[in-house]
């Protein structure tokens, strides 16, 4: 785990929220699933995981999926954040020229994994997580997910398998911002009580605020090292988070601006910013 100001996470997490409601402009993206789990995927990769160019290639690191692929946007903007990316290339976000193209694509640098139709990439990282326990290895498996993609039947036969075998080398983070394309979940289908439902397939589960870097960070640096079985972080998060005219709003889902919208969204996003001096 690395040793990282506070200060610095806030400072970049505007920027990546910046990038991201940039490419709002360039045909839409997934905004308000991106700005709520913006914070989460930013940790894992300044703090949290062991992956960083040196190591792409070498089977010590850890490995990151991001199973709720729509927010490709804030994981591409990340990559730009710690040098896998050059900045330049988010321009071509939806352009066929380019892999920057709707979900992760492994022609990107640092992208494990296709994604595509919800719901996949739990099982992969099952298959991931497995290779390392034959390897005997120590690296860490982290998948993203978001809370409505946990409707998909794919994600609880991975879940199940993963409590079965004790792959205590994952570590599944939910997005809990608790909307679902533009309605809420518990509307839809109900997760809740999903720490029960976790913990009956097996797994430990803690819970997070996923939009305060101070609780993320007490959260993953408490993870217990010696356990018999997979980690699930239910994070509670706000869809928009950051941009207080779109929290927590069904409508900002897949969002497509203008140049004067998102110029107002950004003004906004630093004027509700207050930077702490607080080190982690």
């Amino acid at each position: 785990m690395k040793n990282i100001s506070l200060d610095v996470l806030k400072k970049s997490s505007l920027k990546v929220r910046e990038r991201v409601i940039k490419m709002a402009t360039k045909g839409g993206c997934f905004l308000g699933a991106s700005l709520s789990c913006a914070d989460l995927i930013l940790y894992l990769y300044k703090v949290f995981l062991n992956i960083k160019l040196e190591n792409l290639n070498s089977l010590d690191r850890d490995y990151f999926f991001l199973s709720k692929g729509h927010v490709v946007s804030v994981l591409y903007s990340v990559f730009v954040e710690i040098g896998f990316l050059d900045e330049k290339r988010l321009e071509n976000h939806l352009s066929t020229n380019d892999y920057i193209y709707w979900q992760p694509n492994t022609n990107i640098k640092g992208v494990e994994f296709h994604s595509g139709s919800l719901g996949h990439l739990m099982s992969v990282a099952c298959g991931v997580a497995e290779d390392i326990k034959l390897r005997k290895g120590k690296n860490k498996v982290v998948v993203l997910l978001g809370d409505g993609e946990l409707n998909e039947g794919s994600n609880w036969e991975a879940i199940l398998y993963a409590g079965s075998r004790k792959l205590n080398n994952i570590i599944a983070i939910i997005d809990r911002n608790k909307l679902q394309a533009n309605t809420e979940t518990e509307k839809l289908i109900k997760l809740e009580p999903l720490n029960n439902k976790f913990r009956a397939f097996g797994w430990e589960v803690r819970k997070t605020d996923g939009n305060n870097f101070e609780k993320i960070h007490s959260t993953f640096s408490l993870l217990p090292k010696k356990i018999f079985k997979p980690i699930v972080v239910i994070a509670d998060t706000v869809r928009g988070y950051g941009v207080p005219s779109i929290e927590a709003k069904v409508d900002k889902w897949f969002v497509h601006l203008t140049e004067e919208e998102s110029e107002k969204l950004i003004k906004e996003l630093y004027r509700k910013t207050k930077t702490e001096k607080v080190h982690l």
